[in-house]
């Protein structure tokens, strides 16, 4: 047997965070509305996603671990939208000692997320 998928799956307080939650992971960070059943929706971008879990103590340098991991191919350009959008930035952002840079904000869920891309 193998993994074929892992789906982080979020729950959220009232159909009105739907729309948040779209704007977020849709608007804000390009990923594909893969499937929507008005009760549930999946955003992804199926040709590049992998197979790939963590367990951590921490988030690395001293932060919390985050919720979320989002890899970008352009770190900044995903910073610039969040600080356009009014999204508070919670940490960074930073290059960190291995070989990532990133950002953690909190999607409007109140979920953190760390957006990062490999150096």
């Amino acid at each position: 047997m193998k993994v074929n998928r892992i789906v982080a799956n979020l729950a959220v307080p009232a159909p009105q965070a739907m729309q948040a939650a779209k704007r977020f992971y849709g608007d804000l960070l390009g990923l594909d509305l893969l499937m929507d059943h008005g009760w549930i929706a999946t955003y992804g971008n199926a040709a590049r996603m992998t197979v790939q879990m963590s367990v951590a103590t921490e988030g690395g340098s001293g932060t919390p671990v985050p919720d979320l991991s989002v890899e970008v191919d352009d770190v900044d350009e995903a910073l610039s939208r969040m600080r356009d959008a009014g999204v508070a930035i919670e940490y960074g952002p930073a290059d960190e000692p291995w070989g990532v840079r990133r950002f953690y904000v909190r999607d409007p869920l109140g979920r953190l997320i760390n957006i990062l891309a490999h150096r």
